[in-house]
Formats: C-alpha cells, sequence, structure tokens
C-alpha cells in the first residue's frame, strides 16, 4: 500500500543517515583529540581509570623533581666529605715528616693549621638550597622518593632518610635562651629565636639570656637579626674570666648595633648575661641564634693537632687515622645513599613512562583503523543521503495515478 501521509521508505533511510552522521561525529572525534575515550561519556570507567593513572603521572613528576634535588644535596655532602678525606691525607704527610726531628716543625705547622682553616671553609661550604649535611647542624634530611596506591585506592608517600655526617671541628649546643614576647620562644635548643612586631605594637621587645657559664676558647654565637648576622667568638680570656656570659652579651650587644639600625639593645649589668632588644622599625623583625661548641665536633681532635713539638707530633699521628677514617666513612655513606637515589630516580621514570603507555593502550584511538573507517563512513553517508532523497521522491509517482 502506498501512502502520501506515511513514507516508511524515507523513514528508514534518515534513521540510517543518523546512525552514519552519529558514527562519523564519533570517528571524527577520535581522530581530532587522538583519543577513543576522551570523556567520561564514552566509557565511564576506563575514563576514572585513566584519569587516576593520569594525576599518578603528574605527581610522579613531582617525585622526580624532588630526587633530583636530594641527588644534588647528597652529591655536594659527598664531594665535601672526599675532599675532606683528601686533606687529611695531605695533613697526614705533614704529620708523618714532622716525626723526624731534624725538620722545621714550625713551618710544618703553618701548613697544618692551613689544611685545617681549608677543612673547616669546605665543611662550612657545603650546602645545598641552604642544607648542610657536614657541619654537625642537622641530623638527617627526608627526601620524597615515591607514592604508593593500594588497592583500596589510598596513596601514601615514601621518603628516603639521608642521615648526616658531622665532620665540623665544632657542634651545635644550646648555651642561650630566647624569650620573645611575640612569636616562637624556645629554650635548650640548637637553634632557637623570635619574631618581634614593629614600632607601636605590643611585641615590639625580647630577651637573650646567655645561661651556660661553662665555655672554652674556640666556641660561637651566631644572631642574626633580621638580615644582618653577627657572632662573637669566646677567646681564652673570657674563658678565664668570673662571668665569661656577660663579655659575650657585652660583645653581642656591640655586634648587633654596629650592624642593625632596626633594633636597641640593652644589656642588663643585675642579670648575668642577659640582652633586651627593642624593634624600632615599621616592620616585624625575626630573630635567631645558634651556638657553635669549640671541638665536639666529629673532627673536633683536628683544633689540638699541633706538630711544633716532638710530643705534639706523636700525638698528632695518633689522632689523624681517626679523623681520616671518619671522613672516609662519611663518603662511604653519601655515595651508598646517592646511589640509592640514583636507583630511584632511574625506577621513577621507567614507572613513569609504564604508566604513560598503560594511559595511552586504555584511550588512545587506533589511527588506522580510524582513518580506514572514515573513509568508509563517508561513503555510507554519501548512500544514506541518496537513499533519503529517492524515498522522498516515490510520493510523486502516485501523481500519475490521477491523470
Amino acid at each position: 500500500m502506498s501512502s502520501i501521509l506515511t513514507n516508511n521508505s524515507a523513514m528508514v533511510a534518515l534513521q540510517t543517515l543518523k546512525t552514519v552522521n552519529s558514527n562519523l561525529a564519533s570517528t571524527q572525534n577520535e581522530i581530532s583529540t587522538g583519543k577513543s575515550i576522551s570523556t567520561a561519556k564514552d566509557n565511564s570507567a576506563i575514563w576514572a581509570i585513566s584519569k587516576v593513572m593520569e594525576s599518578d603521572v603528574e605527581g610522579f613528576k613531582s617525585i622526580s623533581e624532588s630526587l633530583s634535588l636530594g641527588q644534588s644535596t647528597v652529591a655536594v655532602a659527598r664531594q665535601a666529605s672526599e675532599t675532606v678525606t683528601d686533606l687529611l691525607t695531605q695533613m697526614k704527610t705533614k704529620i708523618v715528616a714532622a716525626q723526624e726531628d731534624n725538620v722545621d716543625r714550625a713551618k710544618l705547622n703553618a701548613d697544618v693549621t692551613a689544611l685545617k682553616d681549608q677543612i673547616n671553609s669546605v665543611v662550612s661550604a657545603a650546602q645545598f638550597n641552604g642544607l648542610n649535611l657536614v657541619d654537625g647542624s642537622t641530623a638527617s634530611a627526608s627526601i620524597l622518593s615515591s607514592l604508593d596506591r593500594d588497592s583500596s585506592g589510598n596513596v601514601t608517600a615514601s621518603s628516603i632518610s639521608v642521615s648526616a655526617q658531622d665532620l665540623s671541628t665544632g657542634g651545635y649546643t644550646a648555651k642561650a635562651a630566647f624569650t620573645g614576647t611575640d612569636g616562637v620562644s624556645a629554650d635548650n635548643a640548637d637553634a632557637f629565636g623570635f619574631s618581634l612586631d614593629g614600632t607601636g605594637g605590643t611585641d615590639d621587645a625580647g630577651t637573650i639570656v646567655i645561661t651556660d657559664p661553662t665555655y672554652a676558647a674556640g666556641d660561637k654565637i651566631t644572631l642574626r637579626v633580621g638580615e644582618n648576622e653577627v657572632s662573637y667568638t669566646v677567646t681564652a680570656e673570657d674563658v678565664a674570666s668570673t662571668t665569661p656570659e656577660d663579655i659575650i652579651a657585652v660583645g653581642l650587644k656591640a655586634a648587633i648595633e654596629s650592624t642593625s639600625a632596626e633594633v636597641t639593645v640593652d644589656y642588663d649589668s643585675g642579670s648575668p648575661g642577659t640582652l633586651t632588644i627593642t624593634n624600632t622599625g615599621a616592620d616585624s623583625v625575626q630573630i635567631s641564634g645558634q651556638f657553635t661548641n669549640a671541638g665536639s665536633g666529629a673532627l673536633g681532635a683536628l683544633a689540638s693537632i699541633d706538630v711544633s713539638t716532638g710530643s705534639g707530633a706523636s700525638a698528632a699521628l695518633g689522632s689523624i687515622e681517626s679523623l681520616i677514617n671518619t671522613a672516609i666513612d662519611a663518603s662511604a655513606a653519601f655515595g651508598s645513599v646517592e646511589r640509592r637515589l640514583d636507583t630511584q630516580s632511574d625506577f621513577v621514570s621507567k614507572l613513569t613512562d609504564s604508566l604513560k603507555t598503560g594511559i595511552g593502550t586504555m584511550v588512545d584511538a587506533d589511527m588506522e583503523e580510524a582513518s580506514a573507517r572514515l573513509q568508509a563512513l563517508q561513503v555510507q553517508q554519501q548512500l544514506a543521503t541518496q537513499s533519503l532523497s529517492i524515498a522522498n521522491q516515490a510520493p510523486q509517482s502516485l501523481l500519475s495515478l490521477f491523470r
């Protein structure tokens, strides 16, 4: 039966054309984006998995940067410890030479002293991004090394701990108490400090108390007031006095006043070793400090080496072997950690590549297949369009029945 109201052929042709156009649009989207699954609408489960993996890839990029920073830090420390080992070996040759009576021990001792200074310089300079693993100022450092995801989707961070190796001739001990009326207050800590408000604030004054009366020549207290750093080194005369803490306090007062215009310093003669610092500037100021105890570092025995006499040369020969072994052990420890960091860095790089490959396998489009499908669909579109055109013209044939 033919009808001018219902054209079944046209409806079938139209539905076919719509299906072809939909498939063609999907194929063109694959080709333009390069992905077979570009939105959650395409395949929600696969899309969700791929997005989780992509977030992990971004996380591992940050981990790779952290490992690079850690590798550089440890490399600096290892290089410093190896340099200290070489310098101590050079010192040993001078000490061995000083065992002979028919030598100029004064000149040999001058060389030894120069090598001591060079070792202290190397240890002080061996920092990367502010972290020094050989000067005794820190016990360890933690380097982010991995992100671990369990079957439930929970993520935890893993770190590689790097033990610091003390190659200093002086350690850090607490011989002062900082009591700020504003900010952090710390007492009996290796590093301590506080913050003072600017002029007009209610908390613009703080107190430093030099607390421990037991000092040795060479001990040094260092203060940082805002951007300025000052220090005072204890002398043998200070140690011989009855109140070395007062001498240190007065020395620090003079040092602060000579370098910082933003604060005033008052010395309390009635309270041993006490300084009151008042912030007279408009901005807040940070004050911190650290005490270096001479001779207490792992290479503290270096300070007592003196080959100017026969007895001193003999004693130095016994000390230098232990010092060399300490430096060698430090180099070996840093070398082991550096190798571990290198291995972890390589693993993270390969793991990241594997994750990217896995993501691509799930969501990337097969371009060869898409190209072939595109051409087939274009032909189907042309045929469906032609079929719809023919179906739409079919009712015209009914006019001949009414002539």
